[in-house]
Formats: structure tokens, sequence, C-alpha cells
């Protein structure tokens, strides 16, 4: 039996959608990413996963509406989602918190802190 975890990441920068895969991968999880809010919703239906990562700057749908989109559905509603984002003020974590995300954490922070995070939210969930 497969006791790999998925993550889902939502990023629309090329590069950081490939950095956080390779972290992540190398950290023995299962990887599906996603251009904006509105793929990463397509992404989410087709493939169940265990955590989403999710910018909050993209085109077309952006974080925090791909965040509340998510909780909407109550076969989501507690699936762990954490913001990764350069957006350091208050307003824009309380923001994060209020559309429904678990964590926020800012760009850049090491691979090491990013894994030990996920791997902390995935045993508490």
């Amino acid at each position: 039996m497969d006791t790999k975890k998925t993550i889902l990441i939502v990023d629309d920068s090329e590069f950081v959608r490939n950095y956080h895969s390779y972290i992540l991968e190398q950290a023995d999880f299962r990887i599906i990413t996603a251009v904006d809010g509105s793929d990463g919703l397509e992404k989410l239906y087709l493939h169940p996963c265990h955590l989403i990562l999710t910018d909050i700057n993209m085109g077309n749908m952006d974080g925090y509406e791909f965040i509340r989109r998510v909780r909407a559905d109550d076969k989501y509603a507690s699936l762990p989602i954490i913001i990764v984002s350069t957006e350091s003020e208050g307003k824009d974590k309380r923001k994060g918190f209020e559309a429904g995300a678990n964590l926020y954490i800012v760009k850049p922070s090491s691979p090491e802190m990013m894994v030990e995070n996920i791997r902390m939210i995935l045993v508490n969930n």
C-alpha cells in the first residue's frame, strides 16, 4: 500500500512550483501542481490530496478566493491549507486566516522549516 501523502502546490510562478515540488518530493511527498486558484480547484477535484500549499497573488483566481472556495465545500472543510507568500504584513496574514488557511509562511523560508511545518500539520490532522 502506498503511504505517500499528496500535496497540491498552487502558485503562478513556474520556478516556485518547481522549487517547492523538488523540496517536497525529496521529503517523500507526492506532488500535484496548479498555476492559479481555478486550476487548483480543478486539480483538487480530480486528485485527492492531503494538504494544499498556495500562494496568494495569482491571476485568474487569487489564493484568498481559492481558499474560500475550498472551505465552502464540506468535503474539504478540514483539509490543511498553508499559504506561502512574499506578503508579510499583518493584514495579509489576517486575510489568509480569515479565508481559512491553517498556516501562513513568508517567503523565502528554509526548505527544512517548510517540510517540518507540513509534517506537523499532517500529523495533527
